[in-house]
């Protein structure tokens, strides 16, 4: 896979690594990446006022991710996540996001993962709602071959 660039994404987020997310080989280890992208979308949507992760009714899910790695981040280092939305459906939406150096034009890392919402009770899908939907629409790209 080709490296995406930081204009094919709509939004970007700033992030910090921190000294514990490093590992014993002096870069940020694998799975501290999806706490990256989870806190990147989160900030995202908490930001646009559409979901409330402490009372909300509604409430995202993720039922897949996936990451690829291009090239190592490291303590201490500004990462700007980019995000951007591959699809939005009736009940989930699927967010792209890169992770890029401060000074990269080529993402360190790409991931994905795919919330489907539902509600805080039952935990059983719902439709989006409008202001939900409406944020997830001005990041969405056009899709692009895997």
């Amino acid at each position: 896979m080709t490296r995406p660039l930081r204009d094919s994404f709509r939004q970007f987020e700033c992030l910090t690594t921190r000294w514990m997310d490093n590992d014993v080989y002096g870069h940020v280890n694998n799975v501290v990446y999806y706490s990256y992208f989870d806190t990147a979308v989160n900030a995202y949507l908490i930001r646009q006022g559409v979901i409330d992760p402490h009372q909300g009714e509604v409430i995202g899910l993720v039922v897949e991710s996936g990451c690829q790695y291009f090239a190592p981040l490291a303590f201490p280092q500004v990462v700007r996540a980019g995000l951007r939305v591959g699809r939005v459906g009736t009940t989930s939406v699927r967010y792209e996001i890169g992770l890029f150096d401060e000074e990269q034009l080529e993402a360190s890392a790409t991931g994905h993962f795919v919330h489907v919402y539902v509600d805080r009770h039952t935990r059983r899908p719902v439709p989006l709602p409008a202001p939900l939907r409406a944020a997830a629409e001005q990041l969405r790209v056009t899709p692009v071959s895997p």
